[in-house]
């Protein structure tokens, strides 16, 4: 699976280099604009975005501002923390999944079209409906290794910030001998 994710955020980054890259050519310096490109470019970079959302949740590198964890200061309660912070995701990904199937439903309904090219945008509209179950799979494989790790009282374990949580073990121990 990785190595698919892989190679298709690859292939998803060239082509949109190379659209912009025809693009910058074909209009700024060949002054003879290419009818239509913008709106091919538009499906890979959709895609592209999605994909990227897919994968940083896959490897649960997503942007964070965890203002508690300063405030935490054992591995137990980062776990904890942890834990809570994969619900909340999960329902925030539940809820965003109903609106896109709405949405998805209704672009399969509709059938709208590119204005200039008549390509189907459900094609891109599909995107986010896929990226949100993505990322909802991947959101409760994270809570489920979170959960075990918590039970086995393994903290080193856990897919979130797992260096912190090893740091902040020894930290404890430290201050225990010379507290």
């Amino acid at each position: 699976m990785e190595q698919l994710i892989r190679v298709s955020l690859t292939t998803l980054i060239g082509l949109v280099a190379l659209g912009q890259f025809v693009q910058v050519i074909t209009r700024y310096i060949l002054q003879v604009p290419v009818m239509g490109l913008e709106e091919t470019i538009l499906y890979p970079t959709i895609w592209l975005y999605m994909l990227g959302a897919v994968n940083a949740s896959r490897e649960n590198t997503q942007i964070r501002a965890n203002v508690l964890e300063i405030f935490i200061k054992t591995a137990r309660g980062h776990a904890l923390l942890a834990i809570v912070g994969e619900v909340l995701s999960l329902t925030v990904i539940t809820w965003l999944s109903w609106w896109a199937w709405d949405y998805t439903s209704y672009s399969l309904r509709v059938w709208r079209e590119s204005p200039t090219l008549y390509i189907p945008t459900f094609y891109t509209d599909v995107a986010l409906m896929i990226a949100l179950v993505l990322m909802a799979v991947y959101t409760i494989w994270h809570l489920y290794r979170n959960i075990r790790a918590l039970a086995a009282g393994n903290y080193s374990g856990l897919d979130t910030h797992e260096a912190d949580y090893q740091a902040i073990a020894v930290d404890s121990s430290e201050e225990k001998l010379h507290g």
